[in-house]
């Protein structure tokens, strides 16, 4: 086990700087953005741009790996997203910023995946969950790593955007130092959308509005702190919270859906982080203390939700189609994402900072009441008959969806889409 690990090492470092980077430029430019005036709807585009570039990402960059290689297309992507950073803290204009997001949402995806194929070709299946969970817990770092680096300097200035670059330079190195041997070409099997719903219409319906919360809190969280007047500390510490409370709630919130109806599991949490939504655009608090715990609360219910409605898909489906299965979810969570911080900035331009919670809210409690519908129109599997619940972590790009321990379950096919299909 140890010697597989060691052998991983090098990605691993990588992946830590390239989310790192990820995590500080994320944060950075819609914080930048509020300090320079920019209109919030405009705001929302970075996240709409970066969303659009990912899910195309995801469509075509294993096209181009095929094309050049793995070393070429890694260090391209990687160049690229570096080039970015620097760009963006020298141009400061949104509308430069929106189109360079795109190219970043792009190069993430391929970045991303070459990581993912070349673990999952070092991975054996002894091996496997724990170089996943590695995986996973050193995205989580290094996003939340990222984000508390915006306090440490000012955002007023290009020093964090280079800081940034530096960062996605640093994940260049271990790739493309490595002597081991590139992975194998990149496959791709077709997505079957239609099936998928007609298989799980919750999974189907909740995951697009899961990605719709999701996309308008990521993008615009940051805004809505900035408006409310917190400090770029409280900003990054909010932004943070979220995630680990999503993280810390994934696996209790799985063991009780093991137990009871995953509709139900998804209708009470969605209620939860509507309810939570709500709260926050009613009260508006203003001290920091209990807004975080509030924020806390939705991050814990709204976080756990994706990997509670893939779980529900994979109950209806045959063990060997996991990846399948779970890849169309992430395409349709990625639909969600371009679409949430489109709706959120006019929204928040119109009405204020805290309607960022009102679009949160009024994509959680379609949710649970979908879900609630949905329970009454199909009856539950035996619990018995359910997969156990497996934590997909953060997953990042559909070549991921191999390196999960429930791949092994795959007849060999491949997670990434072909014509969008």
């Amino acid at each position: 086990m140890r010697k597989n690990l060691l052998s991983v090492f090098a990605l691993l470092l990588g992946t830590l700087f390239l989310f790192l980077g990820n995590g500080l430029h994320g944060l950075l430019l819609p914080m930048r953005g509020a300090h320079e005036g920019y209109a919030t709807t405009l705001l929302g585009l970075l996240g709409t741009s970066w969303a659009s570039g990912f899910v195309l990402g995801c469509l075509l960059a294993p096209k181009i790996v095929k094309r050049i290689g793995h070393v070429r297309a890694f260090s391209g992507f990687a160049s690229l997203i570096a080039i970015i950073a620097l760009l963006t803290g020298i141009l400061v204009d949104p509308i430069w910023w929106v189109a360079l997001r795109a190219v970043t949402g792009f190069s993430i995806a391929g970045t991303s995946m070459i990581i993912e194929s070349w673990l999952n070709e070092r991975a054996t299946n002894e091996s496997r969950g724990a170089i996943f969970s590695l995986y996973v817990a050193i995205t989580l770092f290094g996003v939340v790593g990222g984000q508390m680096m915006v306090p440490l300097g000012d955002i007023g200035t290009p020093i964090l955007f280079m800081v940034a670059g530096i960062l996605y330079c640093l994940a260049m190195l271990p790739t493309t130092l490595s002597t081991a041997a590139s992975p194998q070409p990149l496959k791709q099997v077709r997505l079957d959308i239609p099936a998928l719903f007609r298989t799980s219409p919750v999974a189907c319906v909740g995951i697009v509005l899961i990605g719709i919360a999701n996309g308008a809190f990521g993008t615009l969280g940051a805004v809505f702190g900035a408006e409310a007047g917190l400090t770029a500390s409280s900003i990054a510490l909010m932004m943070s919270v979220t995630i680990f409370a999503g993280a810390v709630m994934q696996l209790p919130a799985g063991r009780v859906s093991d137990r009871v109806d995953r509709r139900y599991v998804l209708a009470a949490l969605s209620a939860v982080a509507a309810a939570s939504g709500l709260f926050m655009f009613v009260l508006q608090p203003a001290s920091v203390t209990p807004l975080l715990i509030v924020i806390a609360l939705y991050g814990a219910a709204a976080n756990a939700l994706y990997p509670i409605a893939v779980s529900h898909a994979n109950d209806f489906a045959s063990p060997e189609d996991f990846v399948k299965v779970s890849g169309g979810l992430l395409l349709l969570y990625g639909i969600g994402t371009i679409i949430g911080p489109t709706l959120g900035g006019p929204v928040m331009s119109t009405v204020g900072p805290y309607a960022l919670f009102l679009v949160t809210f009024a994509a959680h409690l379609l949710i649970s009441a979908y879900a609630i519908f949905r329970s009454r129109r199909r009856a539950a599997l035996p619990a018995v008959a359910r997969e156990a619940f497996t934590n997909p972590g953060t997953l990042t790009t559909p070549e991921s969806l191999r390196l999960s321990p429930r791949a092994s379950q795959d007849t060999g096919s491949h997670p990434t889409t072909e014509d969008g299909k």
